[in-house]
């Protein structure tokens, strides 16, 4: 199915094609690359907006998400009865605070597109794509 992805920032440049690509790479990892997506890149300002209304916290963070499908357990593939119902729903990139919290010899690319996944799927990226790439946590636990 589709892969909505929408640049709705003009803080810092984003190159759409190499973020669709390792988006559709990390879709096939996991397995839903028969549900729709949609990948909205905010500032700062916009993410703290959607944090405060959702979440009560008035500070601008990395990622806010939106699932399609309520009561599903962490890591849980929704199973839908109808067609309209594959759909993952809504992530939502703060590209600016994303990028802000990079370290100097980090790809950009490769943080935005994996920021929220685990250590598995990093290492198959990393072997399908030949990037590097660590979970951020990597130094928090």
């Amino acid at each position: 199915m589709s892969l909505v992805l929408r640049n709705l920032q003009r803080v810092i440049p984003l190159r759409r094609v190499p973020l669709r690509q390792r988006m559709e790479a990390v879709r096939s990892i996991l397995g839903v690359q028969k549900f729709d997506l949609g990948i909205i890149c905010v500032d700062n300002k916009s993410i703290q907006h959607i944090n405060k209304i959702y979440r009560q916290k008035n500070i601008p963070t990395d990622v806010l998400s939106f699932p399609f499908h309520e009561n599903l357990k962490a890591g849980e593939i929704p199973q839908p009865d109808f067609p309209d119902d594959y759909n993952l729903g809504d992530i939502f990139l703060g590209v600016e605070y994303i990028f802000q919290q990079c370290k100097e010899n980090e790809d950009y690319y490769d943080i935005l597109t994996m920021y929220q996944k685990e250590k598995q799927v990093l290492e198959e990226l990393g072997r399908r794509t030949g990037a590097r790439l660590h979970p951020l946590s990597r130094n928090l636990f």
